[in-house]
């Protein structure tokens, strides 16, 4: 902070305090010479937490915790968090490799509050570039003023936004809503005699089996459409799961633009659709549901689009076509939840530097194997990003179980040194061909 005219210039500067950052903050524990502080204008570290809907879980296993993947023995990790909350024996005892999504983020919260880099209700609202600095304005909710923070580096970790159809956001309330709200708006939801639910992904299933369990009881039709070819299953199996991995990091990164745009496309179930687990617990709960020839008020139906929306009194009208048999129908419903997705976003604080960031044809950050943001030459200093380089690295940026080796080589690259080695071969399988594999600990 300024003191007077002196300023205190911070090596590192994180603006966001999701998983991956929170993560970079634990592991700089073992870099005390990096002076860094963090971010966040929420009040308090919160996951998701419109979707924190009771018996989900993590897609990914507890070790994707915010160090263990590069650090077992850090204080921050996900078992000691069980030890030191007097819950290690019932964790070995429930034998579960994924764990609940809300204790996942009760354990970030744990981490955040040990953090004293970690400053909560900060909202970042400028960033403007010096030759040695960065000059970065922070709003503190608690003080209801703006100060200004100094530092060589930054590091973006503001996360993804939910994508909304365009034509359903002038419709965008209390009945018409993103998954992302799903919990704050659910009692309103159950009061409804009809719930449609549109997307394909773990979202729309997770939101749509715990609607199928509350039917019973509050007595409304549910309806579940996507305009993808079928609820289909994630991808996940072993060899499958390797490609969250460093070896498949530096096997993509060299690949052309469009090559690496051609490949993530084609991945979607790698990264995208629906746990096997919560479509059987769906497909279990429907078969019960009509034992002895009961007929349930439950409609799925895939390949189809919703193309418009129009207000009736107190429902809607939503406008559909399945494209495959290219039939048109209108479908009426007095609450829509939209599963989606999200989507990398380019903060409004950048806007002041800008035309410092070199961009893609496409209006995306190019982004160095490191995870520096490619800059004009005449900055020295740089700015990380944290999950927004799905389109320069692949189907790993959003995986938390690649979030710890992104902060490993994040700080290697502020220090000079290598604080948590990077092993150079961590699959079994080979990709591209044996000559052309890359030396991960360059």
């Amino acid at each position: 902070m300024e003191q007077g005219d002196e300023k205190v210039i911070y090596d590192l500067l994180g603006i966001g305090l999701g998983p991956f950052n929170l993560g970079l903050a634990a592991l700089l524990k073992k870099a005390p010479e990096v002076d860094a502080i963090f971010f966040e204008q929420k009040e308090q570290f919160t996951w998701h937490e419109g979707m924190l809907i009771e018996g989900t879980t993590l897609q990914v296993p507890f070790l994707a915790d915010l160090v263990s993947m590069v650090d077992v023995t850090s204080p921050y990790s996900f078992l000691n968090y069980l030890q030191q909350r007097n819950r290690l024996y019932q964790f070995y005892f429930l034998e579960q490799f994924h764990i609940p999504r809300a204790e996942y983020n009760h354990y970030c919260q744990w981490v955040a509050e040990q953090l004293d880099p970690c400053c909560f209700g900060a909202e970042v609202i400028d960033v403007q570039a010096y030759d040695d600095y960065y000059k970065v304005k922070v709003f503190i909710r608690k003080e209801k003023k703006a100060n200004w923070f100094y530092a060589r580096n930054l590091v973006l970790g503001v996360g993804t936004q939910p994508v909304v159809p365009a034509f359903l956001k002038d419709k965008l309330g209390d009945t018409v809503f993103h998954s992302s709200e799903y919990l704050s708006k659910k009692a309103q939801c159950l009061q409804a005699g009809s719930i449609t639910v549109i997307g394909s992904g773990q979202s729309a299933a997770e939101v749509f089996y715990d609607l199928l369990q509350a039917q019973n009881q509050h007595h409304y039709t549910l309806d579940w459409f996507t305009r993808s070819k079928g609820f289909f299953p994630m991808e996940y199996s072993k060899l499958g799961l390797e490609h969250f991995s460093p070896d498949y990091l530096a096997y993509f990164y060299p690949l052309p633009q469009a090559k690496k745009d051609e490949t993530v496309n084609a991945q979607d179930l790698l990264y995208k659709g629906i746990s096997a687990g919560t479509i059987s617990d769906i497909y279990e709960l429907l078969y019960e549901r009509t034992v002895g020839g009961q007929k349930p008020s439950v409609h799925l139906q895939a390949m189809t689009e919703i193309r418009g929306i129009e207000k009736l009194g107190d429902a809607y009208e939503l406008n559909c076509r399945q494209w495959h048999s290219e039939q048109n129908f209108d479908h009426q419903t007095e609450v829509v939840i939209v599963g989606t997705g999200y989507k990398p976003v380019i903060p409004n604080f950048l806007s002041s530097i800008h035309h410092l960031i070199e961009w893609d044809e496409k209006g995306r950050y190019q982004v160095e194997q490191d995870y520096r943001l490619k800059l004009r030459p005449s900055l020295n200093h740089s700015i990380f990003v944290q999950n927004g380089e799905l389109h320069t690295h692949g189907v790993g940026a959003p995986d938390l179980g690649l979030g710890a080796y992104r902060n490993a080589k994040i700080i290697h690259a502020i220090t000079g040194k290598e604080i948590y080695p990077v092993h150079p071969r961590s699959v079994f399988q080979t990709f591209g061909t044996k000559k052309s594999l890359v030396n991960l600990s360059v």
